[in-house]
């Protein structure tokens, strides 16, 4: 699932002096991961598993969540954000009404503020680590995403997004002086036992991400800059 994120460079590399092949192969990614690393009720495999003679689809794992069969709070932020951007890029429309159904089952089963535990499923919960950089990269995804729909899902975006920054510009998530980062409480790996309750350098990225992309809202400009 974290691939999707990596399809935004093939699309700018077509636009910007590579050739059609780019997009193409990104469009492909994409409807095949639509296709083969989501459960029936929109929640995500981090990693399909493939036949590597057939291409046939054997099946899904999540190695960084709880279980194969749970949301891993990453994997799915990463999800809304890259369906968001592959919306933007192609202006296909199955992929808007496929991360609104895909965000809004996140969405749904958030705690109050609006940073997950590091999966929906984890033991311990209410005592089991946050995910600061899951809700980072949703809050820039949304701010996105609520300019592409209308009514009441611009609002109900634009709303959880801004909930989410300002968890993050809490107290309770911000380093200040006791590390040289931004944000405290992400997990990296916690079947691996590795960046646990930690500061890492992509939720700072879309953390920061999230606070121009707001504040290019606010002010009426271009999301994108």
């Amino acid at each position: 699932m974290d691939n999707m994120i990596n399809l935004e460079m093939m699309f700018w590399a077509s636009k910007n002096g590579g050739d059609k092949r780019l997009y193409d192969i990104a469009v492909s990614h994409a409807n095949k991961t639509m296709k083969c690393q989501f459960r029936p009720d929109y929640t995500s495999y981090h990693v399909a598993v493939y036949d590597t003679l057939t291409g046939n689809l054997i099946k899904g794992v999540t190695h960084q969540g709880y279980a194969d069969n749970s949301m891993w709070a990453r994997g799915q932020a990463w999800a809304i954000y890259g369906y968001t951007m592959c919306y933007r890029e192609t202006r296909d429309v199955r992929y808007l009404d496929f991360v609104q159904k895909v965000t809004d089952v996140y969405l749904n089963d958030l705690p109050a503020d609006y940073i997950p535990y590091w999966d929906f499923s984890a033991p311990g919960i209410p005592n089991a680590p946050r995910d600061a950089s899951a809700a980072a990269i949703v809050a820039s995804a949304l701010f996105e995403l609520s300019t592409f729909v209308e009514g009441n899902k611009k609002m109900k975006y634009r709303n959880a997004a801004v909930k989410m920054i300002t968890s993050l510009n809490s107290s309770i998530y911000q380093c200040r002086e006791s590390k040289p980062a931004f944000l405290l409480h992400s997990t990296g790996h916690w079947p691996n036992g590795s960046e646990i309750d930690a500061s890492i350098i992509y939720a700072d990225y879309y953390y920061l991400e999230a606070l121009l992309r707001y504040k290019r809202l606010l002010r009426g400009m271009n999301i994108l800059g």
